[in-house]
């Protein structure tokens, strides 16, 4: 339960009004990319209990787990003389391309991208001066690689953000006293990732350990907003305590769906009157995982269904990659990102700047989202020659139009409840539709609609 005291300790962050480019923004990337690469191993969903622990970037800490998998497969592969952090020797990004990268996913139709500057294994993606020796200049690949992936994603329009990790899974400072280490080592740290690279994003993780109090979370997020370069566009997640996931910061969080538990050990219900993200991987690790196959991805139809089922419920949609040590976006995620970009490119009006309408959809088949007086109807199959809508709001007569379809208007009609909406006559093969999966139709909404 939230006391009065929580809720005025943090009202006046929770009552920041979200800058507008994100919720505009609709579709972001998210990059999980470090030592975990190297292994590049979690076990499949399917013989664990939650989806947490097939999780390749989890290695370092899995593999000192008794009896694991992660345990199993690293004596089986590197011995028991290998330590995870040995691994930053393979960590060589020796064909990373950060431009290609950035070309790559304004193709996909991303507005935002979020690179892990630090997970919980500590080692940092930047020149941190709070991590000597233990960064990605320092030690492994000797490049800013945040750096240069921040200069190449703003080169081709789009917002560069930062996952961090508040926890260290072994800062002996951390272990020992982690409201020392906060003061310390994580919130300068997170002050200098600040202003040197300004990001557009904070997605901060690792936050279920301690009290945000412990973390000292309310204090940066005080300086963050009034004193640091970014005040006026950053927008951060929920992640900023045990007791903040769900309830209180910037936007809240789903991860696979999963919304999360409250301190209390409950399960967080999805508030959609507040704007949340939905993160997740087209497979189920977030890091590269090389025990995946084919079945363990989203395929083009399923990725298309997940950001319209997103959008339509007032959601943004950060969809991970993990690349390979070297650098590499695995073919099948490059893939996957260049049919998406392929529906974004005819569709994208009823995504980017829509808002969610009163109702999310009708059943299974349709989804809705709203932009001024346009309303797009979202079809997850099609129709036929019909298109019968029943939802309550919808005007009694509108110009009705299939995106990317160049032929003539469609017909718009009211039947007593029902709305119909004629749909052309396809060739057979259906490859004359202006794209594949998810027609959408845009009604023009007049005084009658809502």
């Amino acid at each position: 339960m939230i006391t009065t005291n929580e809720r005025e300790a943090w009202r006046s962050i929770d009552e920041r009004p979200l800058p507008a480019w994100y919720d505009d923004a609709k579709f972001g990337i998210f990059i999980h990319w470090g030592l975990y690469s190297v292994p590049a191993w979690g076990p499949k969903r399917d013989t664990v209990n939650t989806s947490g622990e097939a999780y390749a970037e989890w290695y370092g800490s899995a593999v000192r787990r008794p009896g694991s998998q992660y345990e199993a497969f690293h004596k089986q592969v590197y011995g028991d003389r290998t330590r995870y952090e040995d691994f930053v020797a393979g960590f060589g990004a020796e064909l990373y391309d950060p431009n290609a990268w950035a070309s790559l996913f304004r193709d996909a139709g991303a507005r935002y991208v979020v690179l892990t500057a630090k997970h919980h294994d500590a080692y940092c993606l930047w020149p941190s001066p709070h991590r000597w020796n233990w960064n990605s200049v320092d030690v492994g690949p000797g490049r800013d690689l945040y750096g240069e992936l921040d200069r190449a994603v703003r080169a081709q329009g789009l917002r560069m953000g930062a996952y961090y990790s508040l926890l260290e899974w072994y800062n002996p400072l951390y272990l020992a006293d982690p409201g020392a280490y906060a003061r310390t080592q994580m919130v300068p740290q997170m002050r200098q990732l600040v202003e040197t690279y300004s990001p557009s994003v904070l997605f901060m993780d690792g936050e279920w350990e301690h009290h945000s109090e412990v973390w000292d979370s309310r204090t940066f997020l005080d300086w963050l907003y009034s004193a640091s370069p970014v005040g006026g566009e950053i927008v951060v997640n929920d992640r900023w305590g045990k007791e903040t996931r769900g309830r209180h910061g910037g936007y809240f969080t789903t991860e696979y769906g999963e919304v999360g538990y409250g301190p209390d050990g409950v399960a967080l219900p999805l508030k959609l009157d507040r704007k949340w993200e939905e993160n997740r991987g087209i497979g189920t690790s977030f890091g590269y995982n090389r025990n995946e196959t084919l079945h363990d991805y989203l395929s083009e139809r399923e990725l298309i269904y997940l950001i319209v089922d997103t959008v339509s419920r007032g959601g943004n949609l950060l969809l991970n990659v993990g690349p390979t040590a070297d650098g590499r976006i695995p073919v099948i995620m490059e893939e996957r990102l260049r049919q998406l970009g392929d529906w974004l490119r005819v569709n994208g009006e009823a995504i980017y700047g829509t808002r969610r309408w009163h109702t999310h959809g009708e059943g299974e088949a349709v989804r809705y989202t709203v932009s001024g007086d346009t309303l797009y109807v979202h079809c997850l199959r099609w129709p036929g020659r019909e298109l019968i809508l029943s939802a309550e709001g919808l005007p009694s007569a509108a110009e009705a139009r299939l995106l990317g379809w160049e032929g003539s208007p469609l017909d718009y009609c009211a039947d007593g409840a029902r709305r119909i909406i004629k749909l052309p006559e396809l060739n057979g093969s259906g490859d004359d539709l202006p794209c594949r999966h998810v027609p959408v139709i845009a009604l023009q909404l007049g005084p009658q609609g809502s």
